[in-house]
């Protein structure tokens, strides 16, 4: 009897370790652009719905060629638009606000939404700098972490004449 219920706690604990990592590996987002790769964390702790809709829509390659459509200096990059006028969306379901007390700074990524607070789908935007006027507006789920640089040389304009793309967006561990 003893060494069925090690067993079954080594089941246990090298599955909740394997799901470990690879839910590590998926709280990163990777973003291909024209001039290089941006890093993002993730932040499942501050809005696992969000992140777990962007990264179903990463993953099915849904950003892949979506441009940027609005981008404000010094205000914010926003995308994830699939008909590039602001309107658009994916056929997943809106999602509820979490909003939280972490506030919109530079590299932060936020949910996109009408003035619905439960409407976000798949727009989202990366901050150019501090928006502290966002929060509790917004759901923050994410930081870019490397790149961004890159993020600062989006085209800018509302929209751009020549808007920039996400070439690329998965996970991590599908990129």
């Amino acid at each position: 009897m003893k060494f069925v219920i090690r067993f079954i706690a080594n089941l246990v604990v090298g599955f909740s370790l394997m799901m470990g990592s690879a839910l590590a590996a998926s709280d990163t987002l990777m973003i291909q652009l024209k001039d290089g790769v941006v890093e993002i964390k993730l932040r499942p702790d501050l809005a696992p719905k969000h992140v777990e809709q962007i990264t179903s829509l990463a993953n099915k390659g849904f950003y892949d060629g979506i441009i940027f459509h609005r981008v404000i200096p010094g205000f914010m990059a926003q995308t994830g638009d699939p008909t590039g006028t602001g309107r658009g969306g994916s056929e997943l379901p809106d999602i509820p606000a979490e909003f939280t007390k972490a506030p919109f700074d530079r590299g932060v990524l936020g949910m996109a939404r009408s003035q619905n607070p439960n409407s976000a789908n798949s727009q989202f935007f990366i901050m150019f700098a501090e928006g502290h006027f966002l929060n509790n507006q917004y759901t923050v789920f994410g930081e870019v972490t490397k790149g961004m640089e890159l993020v600062d040389n989006i085209a800018k304009g509302e929209p751009p004449a020549n808007p920039d793309k996400m070439i690329k967006v998965r996970t991590s561990d599908q990129f």
